[in-house]
């Protein structure tokens, strides 16, 4: 029965050295966002210290918070446009960029548990507020 017990420490140790190393590494990267506006918002939610590797941790993880909701958001702007190509195929579609909408945003946003309300202002197809010159590009 020891043995499992010591087994299980030994592993813990694995797990601890792995995370110790893991923070050793935070020094010599550099992340996208920078420790600067990290510490901002850290400061501005009542939260300090004075340890870089952990500023950088928030910065990691905010950065693959963004990373993600930024390729749900992709997802959700390919399939909606493939939905309007079947819906119109007798018009042939000569435009092949993705318009990222808001919709497409909030979508991926509520994926991730973030709710995004946005005003009636705001545009609801990616053509208005163009030139007719801009779209014709």
């Amino acid at each position: 029965m020891n043995h499992n017990k010591q087994q299980s420490s030994d592993g813990g140790h694995d797990d601890d050295a792995a995370l110790s190393d893991f923070l050793a590494s935070l020094m010599d990267y550099t992340p996208t966002i920078p420790d600067e506006l990290v510490e901002h918002f850290l400061a501005k939610t009542g939260f300090q210290s004075p340890d870089l590797r952990l500023t950088r941790l928030v910065a990691v993880a905010t950065q693959k918070f963004i990373a993600e909701v930024a390729s749900d958001a992709l997802q959700q702007c390919k399939a909606r446009q493939a939905t309007v190509v079947r819906d119109k195929r007798d018009k042939q579609q000569k435009d092949k960029r993705l318009v990222l909408t808001m919709e497409d945003l909030s979508r991926a946003l509520h994926e991730h548990g973030v709710n995004v309300k946005h005003q009636e202002y705001f545009a609801d197809s990616p053509s208005i507020g163009m030139d007719s010159a801009s779209r014709d590009e």
